[in-house]
């Protein structure tokens, strides 16, 4: 009973915390339109602010994401993120540790909006439970259309400034999780949402006058397909080990021998990634990645029609895990 009452304190004061730190965010915003009429704006935040109405336009538009408040208001965070991940794993596993909450229900990370808390609790999940831990910080996170009783989920300063395709990545995506969200599937939901910003730029970046940046997108997006690829083949080798017949000891020393292979060649660009890659930073990419072929397949056996794909994807958000996985990995 006390565990439990102990367990029940330590959960509300971690949503209270969490609240608190929405609503300071949302808080803080202000409507685009106001902040682009005020001469006294900075002239390279009023293009950026010109240019995210234009993507978010196109959003409804021509990818039938969401039409509501979301990315209408900007807000000036003051700080390099939204709010600082923990995400956990088992030191001979690849599977990650789930936290349940109210309404959005469980999910493969815990968040906090203050960077010394998040690594205080790492600390703490490394020295209870002997996790591997990755703490990493959110340019920006979807409340799942909840924040429109607080006029949306805002643009930050977290991400306002990144290349026009990376902002229009970053956007599709968090809307996209307005469409769709499995409580209960971290992988089904970030899968969904990357494919959703993978079709979606490419469309957005397709007219001539767009060349410079596509051109630039695309150069960018062949580098990280290089490294998800590399990391992910990294992630197969530890994932046949940890399945495999060795005895925890020989696994471990295994373990050591394959990281310290990857970390010897990184990939140019994402040195600071391999220097601290564990358990945990591996089965994060795999969230984001592993199902995305298995959408972009559903999207082209759906004649590539927006409307119809995120139905089919809300058909499937509702369905039970096993029989969701089955249905989407189904063959066309």
């Amino acid at each position: 009973m006390a565990a439990a009452l102990l367990s029940g304190c330590a959960q509300i004061g971690y949503l209270g915390q969490a609240v608190g730190g929405h609503l300071r965010l949302v808080g803080a915003a202000r409507p685009v339109p106001e902040l682009v009429a005020d001469p006294a704006l900075d002239a390279s935040l009023r293009e950026r602010l010109e240019l995210s109405q234009r993507i978010r336009d196109f959003a409804s538009r021509e990818l039938g994401l969401p039409d509501n408040a979301s990315y209408r208001r900007y807000a000036d965070l003051r700080r390099g993120a939204a709010v600082w991940n923990v995400v956990a794993t088992p030191e001979l596993s690849l599977r990650l540790k789930t936290w349940c909450y109210p309404v959005m229900g469980c999910a493969g990370y815990r968040g906090f909006f203050d960077r010394a808390e998040a690594e205080t609790y790492a600390q703490r999940l490394r020295a209870d439970e002997g996790l591997e831990v990755l703490v990493y910080g959110v340019p920006a996170y979807s409340t799942l259309g909840w924040s429109r009783l607080f006029g949306g989920d805002p643009l930050l300063n977290t991400f306002i400034a990144y290349p026009e395709g990376e902002l229009a990545r970053m956007i599709f995506h968090e809307l996209a999780h307005q469409v769709a969200y499995a409580a209960d599937d971290t992988e089904f939901n970030e899968s969904f949402a990357t494919t959703v910003e993978r079709l979606g730029v490419l469309a957005w970046l397709a007219g001539p006058e767009r060349a410079a940046a596509r051109e630039q997108y695309l150069q960018g997006d062949e580098r990280r397909r290089r490294f998800q690829a590399e990391a992910m083949a990294w992630r197969q080798k530890l994932e046949a080990l940890y399945a495999g017949p060795l005895d925890e000891a020989a696994k471990r020393a295994a373990k050591a021998e394959l990281l310290q292979q990857m970390r010897a060649a990184p990939l140019l660009g994402y040195e600071a990634w391999y220097a601290r890659a564990n358990n945990a930073s591996l089965a994060l990419l795999a969230t984001y990645n592993q199902l995305s072929p298995a959408f972009e397949a559903l999207f082209e056996r759906l004649g590539r029609d927006w409307q119809a794909f995120h139905a089919e994807v809300r058909r499937l958000a509702d369905l039970p895990k096993a029989q969701r996985r089955q249905q989407l990995l189904m063959n066309p």
